[in-house]
């Protein structure tokens, strides 16, 4: 198999945005989970406006993608997209997340817009 390369000033615009700890931390989420933004709120404590301009650059990336289930947007991991191969070479180095997630559902706040 064959693997595609990318150009070098993609990829360095893909490993910018993943230079940020949040959005990073994020894009590991969304490896094994699909989340609403209110759901990363209240993971990273921090405004709705902020974690919603995190996740507009992933997506203007095509790193994730949206789905809309009535008046909510679930945000999953594009893995159809073309710079998915480098995003998940990134990943598998990355601890796994799923402490966060469970402590929102321990706070009864896991998929808390539905």
């Amino acid at each position: 198999m064959r693997v595609s390369t990318i150009e070098i000033e993609k990829a360095a615009t893909i490993l910018k945005l993943l230079g940020d700890k949040t959005r990073l931390a994020i894009v590991k989420i969304l490896e094994s989970h699909d989340c609403c933004v209110c759901e990363f709120v209240e993971i990273f404590k921090t405004s709705q406006p902020a974690i919603s301009q995190h996740v507009r650059k992933l997506k203007d990336l095509g790193i994730v993608r949206e789905t809309r289930r009535g008046q909510w947007i679930i945000y999953s991991l594009n893995k159809e997209n073309d710079y998915y191969p480098i995003v998940q070479n990134l990943l598998q180095y990355l601890p796994n997340q799923e402490f966060k997630l469970q402590e929102l559902e321990k706070n009864g706040l896991r998929i808390s817009c539905e």
